[in-house]
Formats: C-alpha cells, structure tokens, sequence
C-alpha cells in the first residue's frame, strides 16, 4: 500500500524541494521570493475553493478569466490588485502545471475564447504590482512573477512532470 501525502506541512515540504530543484539547480534561477511563492501557489491550489476564489457582487464563483477581469474592473484600491494578483495565479497555474486543460477553459463556447492565458498573466501580474504599490517587496515579486511568466510557468511544467515520476512509498 502507498503512503498518502497528509497535512499541508508535508505538502509544502514536497513542493519546496521540487519548485527549490527545478529553478536553482535545472534553471539557475536563484530567488527564493520567487520560488517560496510558486510553491505556495502549488499548496493553495491544490484546494478548489482557492482555484475559483474570486466572486461576483452576488457571492457567485466566476470560473472564466475574462469574468474575473471584469469584476476587477468594478473594483477599488486592494481588493482589485487581490483580483489581478488571482489572475496571473490562476493563468500561471493552468499554463504551467496543467496545460493541457487550456483547450476546455478557452473553448469556443467560453468566454475565455480568445484570451491568452501566459499574455493576461503577465498583464494581471504587472497590475497588482502596480496597485500594490511600487516600493513594497511584495510589489517587487509581482513585476518578477510578470516579467518571468513563461520561466515561471515552464518551471511548474517541469515541477509536475518530477511529482508524476516520484515513487510512492
């Protein structure tokens, strides 16, 4: 029988040290704002309720990118860098650990049709860093994760492919 992961503690463990392998050793990227976050993002997403987060005025989830972007349109101050801060999650998210899902979430049927993910990201990223306000380290690591994207979301791919290959125990 295989042991089952249990507790976020352990989670967070596991998806330090891969997210640690892949950008210092595999990329060379050394910033560990950088990679503490994206493990973070791992752990929080691993709960649905954190994936769909976002709501509308009536509490509704809103499961499409172009929905999220237009509450945050209605919003004021921090609640809409939270929103923007959301997105370029949730678009990181898909396009690095699971893009294979992008074909269903930008269905022709969907609002999403048209939007690019890794451009939205980028964008939602550089807004909350600049609703954040520009002298913060939060800030600073936001305009990274919007600079980085593509280096960020091909480093989760590889994160994913290392934690299919570990062997249960």
């Amino acid at each position: 029988m295989s042991r089952v992961l249990t507790g976020k503690d352990q989670l967070h463990k596991l998806f330090s040290a891969m997210t640690e392998q892949t950008f210092q050793v595999d990329f060379g990227v050394a910033d560990p704002p950088l990679i503490d976050y994206l493990s973070d993002l791992l752990v929080r997403f691993t709960r649905l309720d954190v994936i769909f987060k976002v709501r509308n005025i009536v509490g509704q989830r809103l499961e499409e990118v172009a929905e999220m972007i237009m509450e945050a349109e209605h919003c004021h101050n921090n609640p809409k860098a939270e929103i923007h801060r959301h997105i370029g999650d949730f678009t990181l998210f898909w396009t690095g650990v699971y893009p294979e899902a992008l074909k269903r979430l930008k269905g022709f049927d969907r609002k999403d049709a048209m939007i690019d993910y890794q451009r939205q990201g980028k964008r939602s990223y550089f807004l909350a860093s600049q609703l954040t306000g520009k002298t913060t380290d939060h800030s600073s690591l936001l305009l990274r994760l919007s600079d980085e994207f593509e280096l960020c979301s091909a480093g989760l791919r590889k994160v994913r492919a290392e934690w299919e290959q570990t062997p249960a125990k």
